[in-house]
């Protein structure tokens, strides 16, 4: 994943906030199960005026937070999430269990998703790719997810297995909001008389900064500017959308493998993204693979922008949904009511669809309850994971450990030894613990 955001963070606001902060005390902290740029997701024990339940705890360094703000604003994008999900309030997307700060960790409390990640299930298939069925009902649910983002102006931006949780009733939840972005509604001046496709100087000057910042993430190699690449994203709409009311994103951000032409390109984007991701996402249920995928992201972006997607088998209602999803021209990709009216969907009882109390999976709960972790333990943990100890200064620190406090450290070094082993494995090879 990566995030050149240089948009500002809008506050959308905490009206009708009924949330609780958080005493850490009443919060007890079992095991780590992600770690991301920012933060480090915990399974934790919490005690409140729910009563006693099973969360993600998602805490970020504040000394991270810091060197981050100063260096690029990224505690802008710590800060939107926690506004975004203090807001929410839908069946397929976290409740905001309430908020904590220690002097040296932030961070929040939400629900706690017991089957793992879509991307884990996958890979326990017998041929590690879905049926149908199968697909049809995860679709259905992340169509509902996305299409409630839209009508509350917020675009996702990082659609992904890794981000669609399984809840205790099978049902979905998206999860991670770190990257998305609240669109601001169009003013009348920003509406514009310009032609359709005409760019103006400082549009291209701003297409050719956007670009140079493509090739920096890039191996070395030709640029893309050398690249005979058709101009794909200047067509004239063809229909009225949400998306044309909200102003366009220019932020570079996403995971590579699922990132929209447009936003590679710089032509700035709009809700259109989720859609093109969740092409991406059901043709890898579909194969078991990503369709743009190279051998290094530069090769990645290239076939996002220049190649069609591979629809090896005969013709589906799915593959032909999938193509239209993944139509590299924002303004002629399929979008919200034509996707619900498609026939892949065809019966589909979209108000219905959450009630089903037998979804595809039903995951066995077999969380075992131990003692937990300190505050310290903790706040050691993430700190040691953002700002790590060279050898000498860890020789240092043992030296001048007292026998009084020997044993206390051998005490946490052992648990941030299984922690850091466990964060560090091969996504591949641990599929029950995520990698953010």
């Amino acid at each position: 994943m990566y995030s050149g955001d240089s948009d500002s963070c809008s506050d959308i606001g905490d009206q009708g906030q009924r949330r609780e902060t958080l005493d850490f005390r009443n919060v007890k902290v079992v095991s780590a199960v992600g770690r991301g740029a920012k933060g480090v997701v915990f399974l934790a024990r919490a005690y409140g005026s729910w009563g006693e339940e099973w969360v993600a705890l998602k805490v970020v360094s504040k000394a991270l937070l810091r060197k981050k703000n100063k260096n690029e604003g990224g505690c802008k994008r710590v800060s939107f999430e926690r506004h975004i999900l203090r807001r929410l309030d839908h069946p397929l997307l976290p409740r905001f269990r309430g908020a904590f700060e220690t002097d040296q960790l932030t961070g929040f409390l939400i629900d706690y998703c017991h089957g793992g990640n879509l991307h884990s299930l996958r890979k326990k298939q017998p041929e590690k790719t879905f049926s149908e069925k199968t697909i049809r009902f995860y679709a259905v649910e992340l169509v509902l997810a996305l299409e409630y983002l839209h009508n509350f102006g917020v675009v996702y931006r990082d659609l992904k297995p890794e981000n669609i949780m399984i809840q205790e009733s099978g049902h979905i939840m998206l999860v991670d909001f770190d990257l998305s972005k609240k669109l601001n509604l169009k003013s009348a001046s920003s509406s514009g008389n310009s032609s359709p496709g005409s760019e103006s100087p400082p549009e291209k000057d701003r297409r050719r900064r956007r670009l140079s910042r493509f090739n920096c993430y890039c191996h070395s190699g030709i640029s893309l500017n050398d690249l005979d690449i058709p101009s794909q994203l200047n067509a004239t709409p063809t229909r009225g959308s949400l998306s044309n009311s909200v102003e366009k994103s220019n932020s570079f951000v996403g995971t590579e493998d699922y990132v929209a032409p447009e936003v590679i390109l710089g032509e700035g984007h709009d809700f259109g993204v989720d859609w093109w991701s969740l092409g991406v996402v059901l043709y890898e249920m579909l194969y078991g693979v990503t369709p743009f995928k190279g051998a290094n992201r530069k090769e990645t972006f290239h076939r996002i922008i220049t190649k069609e997607p591979d629809l090896i088998g005969g013709t589906t209602q799915l593959r032909d949904l999938i193509k239209k999803l993944l139509e590299k021209d924002p303004n002629h990709r399929i979008e919200v009511i034509e996707i619900k009216n498609h026939g892949f969907f065809k019966g589909v009882k979209w108000d219905t669809i959450l009630q089903i109390s037998r979804p595809p999976y039903i995951p066995h709960n077999e969380i075992k309850d131990t003692s937990g972790f300190s505050k310290k333990e903790v706040e050691s943990f993430v700190h040691g994971i953002f700002f790590p100890k060279s050898k000498d200064e860890e020789d240092k620190t043992k030296k001048g450990d007292t026998k009084e406090n020997e044993n206390q450290t051998q005490k946490e070094d052992t648990n941030k030894k299984v922690w850091v082993d466990k964060l560090n494995q091969d996504p591949v090879k641990e599929e029950n613990f995520l990698i953010f």
